[in-house]
């Protein structure tokens, strides 16, 4: 098997003959990273911040130790590669840094695009990360885009690796991440235009009226929105046929009560796999006659291991469920909320497994 994660000019996706789709997204942008010392660390802010305004939108966001990033727009007519000079550089970092403030560990200019491949299969080869898709810095996706690739290609490869799924239902499986990733690329990438275009706005009227309308919308109170909210669910590929609340969506990650009062996380207790979530007032499963075999679920009851936070019963809560059968990319294969719905999805999930 060949996976290719050789970033946007994949040599192995022009040799497998994939085309890519553009999404209508082709701006110019300097990115600078500045390792700071503490001077210059004292003169930022303390969170990440997006700075939407008309005369150049730019994104500061604090990374780890003193490594701080920039992502600055360029404007029609500048020199994407004057701009990448350190003195152009220092210039545009001027509202925040001087040269004594830190070292310029990298910058470059990139035009962000918008783009999909028409294909994430071919036989034997997969494409992931850059080589799949590209999108544009809002709302730091790029890398997270990859990595949910990975997380959902490398547990179907495992299966059919280790025989544990062979024949028509291996094909089945495998084609299912590129059914899964690219249409989650694609309307992740429409959410991300959208919100850049929130913030990219140029005319100054209009970005006084959508300070206006997004001050109105929150009553005046600037409040966080989570990442996670803005992300979608997967809506085909290994999912149950029955359209659950919650069915696609990303699991939440519990803390859970453990042995002498240590606090763990479900995926430590549980380890990876598929594993069944029950709420702490759902009926225990029966000890035979499962559509599945209980060597291959992994099941967490809240009534004999609580959490101690209350997330996975303010989600059962949320959508209105029971249960939730978990894949081992932590997205959400189905929900149930009484014993003979959740045997209808066990016997379900069974399908993929043959």
């Amino acid at each position: 098997w060949v996976i290719a994660c050789d970033g946007g000019a994949s040599r192995v996706r022009g040799l497998v003959g994939i085309g890519l789709e553009d999404l209508d997204f082709d701006e110019p942008w300097l990115v600078v990273d500045v390792l700071c010392n503490e001077r210059g660390l004292a003169k930022l802010p303390q969170t990440s911040v997006q700075y939407c305004e008309p005369d150049r939108p730019c994104t500061y966001v604090i990374g780890p130790g003193h490594h701080r990033r920039w992502e600055i727009s360029l404007k029609p007519g500048e020199d994407p590669k004057e701009a990448a000079t350190p003195e152009c550089t220092w210039a545009l970092l001027s509202r925040w840094l001087t040269p004594e403030d830190g070292t310029l560990w990298r910058q470059s200019s990139y035009r962000f695009h918008a783009l999909v491949a028409s294909r994430w299969r071919v036989g034997r080869a997969f494409l992931a990360g850059d080589s799949a898709h590209m999108q544009p810095p809002f709302l730091g996706q790029g890398m997270c885009q990859g990595v949910r690739d990975v997380a959902n290609l490398c547990w179907k490869l495992i299966r059919v690796v280790q025989g544990e799924v062979q024949g028509d239902a291996a094909e089945r499986l495998l084609d299912s991440y590129g059914t899964e990733r690219q249409a989650h690329v694609r309307e992740l990438t429409t959410r991300i235009k959208a919100v850049g275009a929130v913030i990219c706005e140029r005319d100054v009227a209009k970005a006084r009226a959508r300070d206006a309308r997004l001050l109105a919308e929150c009553g005046g109170v600037v409040r966080d929105t989570p990442r996670q909210d803005v992300l979608p669910r997967l809506e085909a590929g290994c999912l149950s046929a029955q359209d659950t609340p919650g069915r696609g969506k990303l699991f939440p990650q519990p803390w859970l009560q453990g042995p002498g009062g240590q606090r763990t996380r479900m995926d430590t207790a549980l380890g990876q796999g598929w594993r069944l979530v029950l709420a702490a007032d759902a009926p225990e499963l029966p000890a035979a006659g499962l559509a599945i075999d209980p060597a291959r679920l992994r099941t967490l009851h809240l009534a004999s291991t609580p959490e101690t936070e209350g997330v996975v019963q303010a989600w059962c809560t949320q959508h209105g469920c029971r249960a939730a059968l978990l894949r081992p990319d932590h997205h959400v294969f189905g929900t149930a909320s009484d014993t003979a719905q959740l045997q209808s999805l066990l016997r379900e999930a069974a399908t993929w497994w043959a």
